[in-house]
């Protein structure tokens, strides 16, 4: 690897970076700029009525992993992001086993990134999708 190449973060870094979906479970599996994929298993104690897992619990798998991607896309100079707007269609419960995030960049720019995040089950199929706009947020030189 040359020295002007980026260093990407291994997913384990990235993941302790953020405390909150280590503490979910929220588990990353592979963490570029095309594409950040993650997985949270089932658990009771993450559920809603009827044994479904709850939907602010899927959007926090689908904000964590879209956040992973969004960051490896940061431009030049900035210092992270934030999410800004989030909206998730859900089309089906999950009631065991796990669920499957992969994130995306629809849209790269120097002060908003767009990355959609779809959520599957064990068996492929699609239970939700997920589109977040990240503002990049910049060191303050002041």
């Amino acid at each position: 690897m040359s020295s002007s190449e980026p260093v990407v973060p291994k997913p384990g870094d990235l993941l302790a970076a953020m405390p909150f979906a280590a503490g979910l479970g929220i588990e990353l599996h592979e963490a570029t700029g095309e594409r950040a994929v993650g997985s949270l298993a089932w658990s009771r104690d993450l559920c809603t009525a009827g044994g479904a897992l709850h939907g602010g619990v899927m959007m926090a798998l689908a904000d964590s992993v879209g956040a992973v991607c969004a960051y490896l896309n940061l431009p030049e100079g900035a210092s992270g992001t934030s999410t800004v707007e989030s909206k998730t269609n859900f089309l089906r419960a999950v009631t065991s086993g796990h669920v499957h995030a992969t994130a995306r960049p629809l849209h790269l720019g120097g002060t908003l990134l767009v990355v959609q995040t779809d959520l599957r089950d064990d068996r492929d199929r699609l239970v939700g999708q997920t589109t977040q706009t990240q503002i990049v947020l910049r060191r303050n030189t002041d």
